[in-house]
């Protein structure tokens, strides 16, 4: 998804610093003993943008997902969100990926 973004971003020919952008990935293992599997991953991004490119880059950041061949190839199985922390000018904003519907029946009635 890290490449991903970055694609999106120079695509859209928002300027940032390709040394200061980083990720992190957190996952989440569950089970016991021998048989874990991994529950969920998300993906924390650092990224300085100029203001003007703001918009453009939260827009960016929300299709993403969408147009990773990682992230297509497990999403039925494995949770992927994201946060991004964005330093744009002065200003620094936190963004998130919104929960994904795993589908299940929790919340629902029968």
């Amino acid at each position: 998804m890290y490449g991903t973004l970055a694609g999106a971003l120079s695509g859209r020919k928002i300027r940032f610093d390709r040394q200061s952008y980083t990720a992190t990935v957190e996952g989440r293992i569950v089970g016991i003993a021998k048989t874990i599997r991994i529950e969920s991953i998300t993906i924390h991004y650092d990224l300085t943008i100029p203001p003007e490119s703001r918009e453009a880059a939260e827009r960016a950041l929300k299709v993403h997902p969408e147009g990773c061949p990682a992230h297509q190839s497990v999403k039925d199985a494995i949770t992927v969100n994201w946060d991004a922390t964005l330093h744009v000018g002065d200003v620094v904003a936190l963004l998130r990926s919104e929960p994904e519907d795993r589908g299940g029946d929790e919340g629902k009635e029968g």
